[in-house]
């Protein structure tokens, strides 16, 4: 069983491009990435893997969401 990371403390960031609405924030591990609701700070961390993150934001940028 892996042990979960703690993100007590970490550096939360937003897009600059995010708008009042609801958004999530994230923060950067060694390992891994957290992501959480940004209106609510005590909100559970989905936590995904680096190379995930960098999988998934090149996805966004070249569009291959059609959102």
């Amino acid at each position: 069983m892996e042990q979960a990371l703690d993100f007590t403390g970490a550096r939360w960031f937003k897009s600059s491009s995010s708008g009042d609405g609801g958004c999530v924030e994230v923060a950067m591990a060694p390992t891994a990435v957290g992501i959480r609701d940004s209106k609510t700070a005590n909100s559970p961390v989905l936590v995904v893997s680096r190379e995930s993150w960098v999988r998934f934001v090149a996805g966004v940028k070249a569009d291959e969401f059609g959102v």
